[in-house]
């Protein structure tokens, strides 16, 4: 039996189905895109939960479904159902960051509009994402257009709730990947996109960040707070890019701790009770 250590406590993994349901959710251009759904702990048919999916990194080039596993297993330990989404990426579909994100949309409206069928809130739909996850996680809920043209759009593929670990945010002339992107960043860059309506969001940032400056994450936090958007940022000392990822330190300091603030946030919008296990 696993346990997952934290401070003071621990979830351990008999608490609920550790075997993910494997779903394909998106068949393009012969490439088959799968999702991994994990039930929650005390899973009950008849109920539906709110649910948390999560996006892997990887600069839009590569990345595997595995990088979140821990932060899934744990939010599904917690009462949410969680889902983890392959998406194409340049390494091995060939693709660019604007397939990325139509994969990301298209992962959303399928899981709302299969909400009866895996016992899914459609209402409450919070993304994880970490780094380019991070940027097609707020892409979902901030970038009009890039939808499938075959796609049922009065779905929505919006995210309601983003929690956000070290995000590309700015694809603008100087923001992370511009080089592919080029004029057509106004597409999708969230920092361009960033209007009244979006949804609470966290995120969290190392302020040694190789690939995207502080700067560009600060910015992002006051337009969100200009439009008056719910935006909670924290940063870590000294840090670099994917600083949460568990393993990353021997004690697994930062994955923790971004885990229960994840935790905290979820809770105070309604997504989860009770105190964080980790």
């Amino acid at each position: 039996m696993l346990s997952v250590q934290g401070k003071n406590k621990s979830f351990v993994e008999s608490d609920f189905d550790t075997v993910p349901k494997r779903v394909v959710y998106k068949i393009i251009n012969g490439d088959t895109l799968i999702m991994d759904i994990y039930k929650p702990k005390g899973f009950k048919k008849k109920k539906s939960y709110a649910t948390l999916v999560l996006f892997f990194g990887g600069g839009w080039k590569s990345g595997k479904l595995s990088q979140l596993e821990p932060q899934a297993k744990y939010f599904a330990s917690r009462g949410m159902v969680t889902v983890l989404v392959d998406y194409r990426v340049e390494t091995r579909q060939k693709t660019t960051p604007f397939e990325a994100v139509s994969d990301a949309k298209s992962a959303i409206r399928f899981l709302r509009a299969s909400a009866e069928t895996y016992n899914i809130n459609p209402e409450k739909i919070a993304i994880m994402g970490a780094s380019a996850g991070g940027h097609i996680a707020a892409a979902t809920a901030m970038i009009p257009g890039l939808d499938e043209p075959d796609e049922d759009i009065s779905v929505s593929a919006a995210a309601n709730a983003l929690v956000l670990l070290n995000p590309v945010i700015d694809n603008g002339p100087g923001g992370y990947g511009y080089d592919r992107i080029g004029e057509r960043y106004m597409e999708i860059s969230p920092l361009h996109n960033v209007k009244k309506g979006a949804p609470p969001t966290i995120m969290f940032f190392g302020t040694k960040d190789q690939h995207v400056p502080v700067s560009a994450i600060k910015k992002f936090e006051s337009a969100m707070k200009a439009a008056g958007n719910r935006c909670d940022l924290h940063l870590y000392e000294d840090q670099p890019h994917g600083f949460f990822n568990k393993g990353r330190q021997k004690d697994d300091k930062y994955y923790i701790e971004t885990v229960r603030e994840s935790d905290l946030f979820l809770k105070s919008i309604g997504y989860l009770k009770g105190k964080p296990t980790i």
